[in-house]
């Protein structure tokens, strides 16, 4: 047996405030394999981004913000390791694509330019024409014609589905081990957005990288992920094979996520309010699914 490339133990975030601490993870737990697409599911504040940043070490920088439980990346303990070794992880062994592609790309500069960046994190010393030729290949790899003409373009002269696909591109340039995708695509119609994760698939799949997916969109991640953990109010309510979970949910707050997707057939979607004051503190549903107290 291998480690997972990464896994969460009893994962716990608090910020101290003006009014006192106020924890926002509550014991969160999950891993994920090499190759492995695994799916972090729930509605906006569940706690989705802040998980992934937490896994970056971002939030571990923030002034009252105190972290714990067990973090484990490739077989070692993230929370032992150096703030250095820490911050070397991330652009090399782990990388993010972020939701708003044309944003996170910075405008002053040329695209060959941010891409020669990047590669510079993994490959110290890498020349330009050296680094030249790894972004073409990376371009050529996610389908982006006239890779060229890309690399001296700047990102607001391309498209948002271009610019996404630069952006998985450069998330892959160091070959991570680990490729975070939060909410990948939200910012583009939604034929664009098919056609990036159809070829993110293909693209992680040919090497290999394990793949935390965060998003709100069901009908998404049931086409994206193998394994899907559902979140809510900062804890893991229920995990399994995808199609499990949408085939068979077992936690009320799953169920209250597949009623609320549009139906063209119409129909109401509940109110939060409504939904939190019938299901209350959730419980943990076990992929076998039987339930246990969210102490469990």
């Amino acid at each position: 047996m291998t480690d997972p490339v990464l896994a969460l133990h009893d994962l716990r975030l608090a910020f101290k405030g003006f009014t006192g601490t106020t924890e926002v993870l509550h014991g969160l737990s999950l891993s994920i394999d090499r190759g492995e697409r695994v799916a972090l599911v729930g509605e906006s504040g569940s706690g989705k981004s802040v998980t992934a940043r937490i896994v970056l070490g971002l939030i571990q920088e923030m002034r009252g913000a105190k972290v714990s439980g067990r973090l484990r990346f490739q077989g070692q303990d993230l929370d032992r390791l150096p703030k250095r070794a820490r911050h070397g992880l991330r652009g090399t062994a782990m990388s993010m694509i972020f939701q708003d592609p044309t944003s996170s790309l910075n405008p002053a500069y040329r695209i060959g330019t941010q891409f020669r960046e990047v590669l510079a994190r993994g490959t110290p010393g890498i020349t330009a024409e050296a680094a030249t030729a790894r972004a073409t290949a990376l371009l050529d790899e996610v389908a982006i014609p006239q890779p060229d003409r890309v690399l001296a373009a700047y990102p607001f002269q391309l498209s948002g589905g271009m610019n996404q696909r630069v952006m998985i591109a450069m998330a892959l340039a160091n070959e991570p081990a680990l490729l975070i995708a939060d909410e990948p695509g939200t910012a583009l119609d939604v034929t664009v957005q098919a056609q990036t994760l159809r070829l993110m698939r293909r693209v992680v799949e040919q090497h290999g990288t394990a793949v935390l997916f965060i998003s709100h969109n069901l009908g998404v991640v049931r086409e994206f992920a193998d394994r899907t953990y559902v979140i809510y109010r900062g804890r893991i309510v229920e995990h399994g094979p995808t199609e499990a979970v949408f085939h068979t949910p077992g936690h009320p707050y799953t169920r209250a996520l597949m009623a609320a997707q549009p139906r063209i057939t119409g129909g109401g979607v509940p109110e939060i309010a409504e939904r939190d004051a019938q299901y209350g503190d959730p419980m943990v549903v076990h992929p076998t699914g039987a339930a246990a107290g969210a102490g469990a």
